[in-house]
């Protein structure tokens, strides 16, 4: 049996640049602010993924910190990244996704310093997301499905 597991989302356009995501039984509004033409009903999809990271290691120091006996006794994650417009806009040849992205986590706990750093080290290499964004990744267009 292999631990391989598929994932899957899809996105569907609505009016103007409004995006319903969908996963499972899950949906919500991704859609641009004001300043970029979008309605400001949801986060943007730049922020969304900024919020992925955060809610991922958060999830994976739940799972992990009674292993590590670290006694989270609440835990949150401050993510932001610096992306230049210019690339999604074609002002410029720099690349149009983020150039770097900054966390913060902020833990309250009882456990000893060094109990703690060892255990975020480990929060960190288990991330699937963060491990995403930070190692290449093979993104590819499967199909092009043309409707009328």
């Amino acid at each position: 049996m292999t631990a391989l597991q598929t994932f899957k989302a899809s996105a569907h356009l609505q009016d103007g640049v409004q995006v319903k995501v969908a996963s499972r039984n899950f949906e919500f509004i991704i859609d641009e602010p004001k300043s970029l033409g979008g309605t400001d009903t949801g986060m943007n999809p730049v922020e969304a993924l900024l919020a992925s990271l955060g809610a991922c290691q958060s999830i994976v120091a739940r799972v992990y910190a009674p292993k590590f006996g670290v006694n989270l006794k609440d835990f949150f994650v401050d993510v932001e990244g610096d992306l230049d417009l210019d690339g999604f806009f074609n002002k410029s040849q720099v690349r149009p996704g983020y150039s770097e992205i900054r966390y913060t986590f902020r833990i309250k706990t009882d456990s000893p310093k060094e109990q703690v750093e060892e255990f975020v080290r480990f929060l960190e290499s288990k991330c699937p997301v963060g491990d995403t964004l930070a190692n290449p990744v093979n993104l590819k267009l499967e199909s092009i499905i043309i409707e009328s």
